[in-house]
């Protein structure tokens, strides 16, 4: 048996880096996620005027309740998706004029449904370019709160940014969904800040934040689940190989970790206790179909395991994959058919035939991590496989190509 050690979660680290920014006093966070989408949010925290101490293991962060400490700045949020959609939000609280831009892969995924919702909050949002994307601007002067309604069938992040705002606000916020995605996601979200200090209350499809503010505190961060997922699918894939993630067990925070039950469908041997899980190949996989709505971060892994398996593997509700780094629905069915799969798709599903997935191919990337990481999967099997910019793992694993070829070796 192989024991990886997961680097701490994105998505985890950057709500806990919001909630830190605005809590009352020093938080320390324990074993964050250093990557280009961590670093980018702590340097976004930093041109704000949030004092942010980083050292190996562990991050401080001086909170402001408050608002930023600079009353005008110049944010580039890079490739963040987290960082695009959080900062400004957590702006908005406090009083300036902040400029926001990312890069141009982040300029194309949508921000619209947030910046509706904050403007109906009162905030004075103004986007520079494309209505929806950024470039953007925050004129801040506060935010008294009140309901609103939101559609985040898109994007479970418009929901999180808001919630996470709801303990700033003057009067607190209720907001009532009328569609939503990634579920598990706001689950994340609600228990972080409930762990800060925040009061807030799910009634049916509304959820009440009272103005509570926040607390600071130490905070560990646990291991990225949708990053285990390459080396829970490379278990599963290859005959007498097992893995043990530790730090992802019963209590674990993130939804992708349900990635493994899919893995149990097919075949594989699943075992999660308190302390971590594990995944044991039984030497075959089997075909099936799988709503992944709620953990669709990890569709791209199971699409590039899918040809090993013994019959079609359908992929359904995965819209939202569309507006990810890239489309990944596209992208993974463009490279599975340059390998030679048979491949099928819809607006928000793809189905995957058995086959034999044969080089030498180079990967379209199209910039996204999750794409490489995923088709690293189909490579232990399938000789000439490359990759058109495998760096692009910087995002949310830097040291992935050295830790992977470490496990496949073992």
């Amino acid at each position: 048996m192989t024991v990886i050690d997961i680097p701490g979660s994105k998505s985890v680290t950057a709500r806990a880096l919001f909630l830190a920014a605005a809590a009352e006093g020093t938080t320390t966070l324990l074993r964050p996620l250093v990557s280009d989408d961590t670093e980018g949010f702590a340097e976004g925290l930093t041109a704000l005027g949030y004092a942010v101490r980083r050292e190996p293991g562990a991050w401080h962060i001086e909170g402001r309740p408050e608002g930023p400490g600079a009353d005008t700045a110049e944010v580039y949020c890079r490739d963040g998706a987290t960082t695009a959609r959080f900062l400004p939000t957590l702006v908005a609280a406090g009083r300036g004029t902040y400029r926001f831009d990312a890069s141009a892969q982040m300029r194309r995924r949508p921000l619209g449904p947030l910046s509706t919702a904050l403007r109906e909050l009162g905030v004075d949002l103004r986007h520079d370019g494309k209505e929806g994307h950024h470039p953007l601007a925050v004129h801040a002067s506060g935010v008294k709160g009140g309901a609103l309604t939101l559609d985040a069938g898109q994007s479970s992040q418009y929901l999180t940014a808001l919630l996470m705002l709801g303990p700033l606000t003057a009067d607190g916020l209720d907001i009532t969904v009328t569609d939503l995605v990634s579920e598990p996601y706001v689950e994340i979200t609600l228990a972080m800040m409930r762990a800060f200090g925040a009061d807030v209350r799910q009634e049916g499809r509304t959820y009440r934040v009272a103005p509570t503010g926040y607390r600071a505190r130490t905070y560990g961060i646990e291991p990225d689940a949708s990053t285990a997922s390459y080396f829970f699918a490379a278990a599963a894939l290859e005959p007498g190989r097992s893995v043990t993630v530790p730090g992802l067990g019963t209590g674990a925070l993130q939804g992708d970790l349900a990635f493994v039950e899919v893995l149990r469908r097919m075949g594989a041997e699943v075992e999660i206790t308190e302390s971590g899980t594990t995944v044991r190949s039984t030497g075959g996989l089997r075909g099936l179909t799988v709503n992944m709505r709620d953990i669709s971060d990890t569709m791209p892994t199971l699409a590039a395991l899918a040809p090993f398996a013994d019959g079609p593997v359908r992929i359904e509700d995965v819209a939202n994959t569309r507006v990810k780094e890239c489309d990944r629905l596209d992208a993974c069915a463009e490279n599975l058919r340059r390998l030679g799969i048979t491949v099928r798709t819809g607006p928000d599903w793809i189905e995957i035939h058995p086959g034999t997935p044969a080089g030498p191919v180079e990967i379209a990337t199209h910039g996204d991590h999750r794409i490489v990481m995923s088709f690293a999967v189909t490579a232990l099997r399938t000789p000439g496989i490359t990759f058109d910019d495998p760096g692009c793992v910087k995002k949310t694993f830097p040291d992935f190509h050295r830790v992977f070829d470490t496990f496949v070796h073992s």
